[in-house]
């Protein structure tokens, strides 16, 4: 008998999410292909700046995803010369630019447009007049602790006294064992 009802409930709980999902994309026409434009309708969208601060003179990746994997043009104050996108493997459209390497210290509004005319997208890039430098990585694992710990003059005399003592015990004691057994004598 629970078995029957854990059906029933199954079999209702999988009418209820496949019988919407056809009629929502019926009714959705909107539901096109990613950066897809309906006919006489322009498509706007924004443009993805990686990194979006960079030094004057540096390089900028630019992301879109408008235009339907065509071409699109990118133009800004800060580039050095007009952005050409092409398609990308993930399905967006791609372009690298160059900030112009006497470029202010400022936001820069970025403008692109699909070639055919069927859409646009805006964003920004903030250049800044010093260079980005990069921070040195530390220098050891535990996150530098091993420079305080490391002593430059080592265990000392003390300690080299004791090992050398030691070593010379041991020595002492494989030469003995080694002529008590040429003797014959293991006692």
């Amino acid at each position: 008998m629970r078995s029957a009802q854990l059906t029933l409930c199954a079999g209702v709980v999988l009418a209820a999410v496949i019988v919407p999902a056809p009629t929502a994309l019926a009714l959705a026409p909107a539901a096109l292909a990613p950066g897809a434009v309906r006919d006489n309708e322009e498509s706007h969208g924004s443009v993805t700046v990686t990194p979006s601060t960079i030094a004057a003179g540096g390089e900028v990746d630019l992301r879109i995803g408008i235009c339907g994997g065509k071409k699109a043009i990118g133009h800004s104050e800060a580039f050095s010369s007009p952005a050409h996108f092409h398609p990308a493997a993930d399905g967006v459209m791609f372009a690298e630019a160059r900030i112009r390497s006497d470029a202010e210290g400022r936001d820069y509004g970025i403008h692109v447009k699909c070639e055919d005319g069927s859409g646009s997208a805006d964003g920004n890039v903030t250049v800044v007049h010093h260079r980005v430098e990069p921070t040195a990585p530390v220098r050891a694992g535990g996150g530098g602790t091993a420079a305080l710990a490391a002593d430059t003059e080592g265990p000392g005399t003390p300690y080299t006294l004791i090992g050398l003592g030691l070593a010379g015990v041991a020595a002492v004691a494989i030469a003995g064992r080694s002529v008590r057994k040429r003797r014959g004598t293991t006692h």
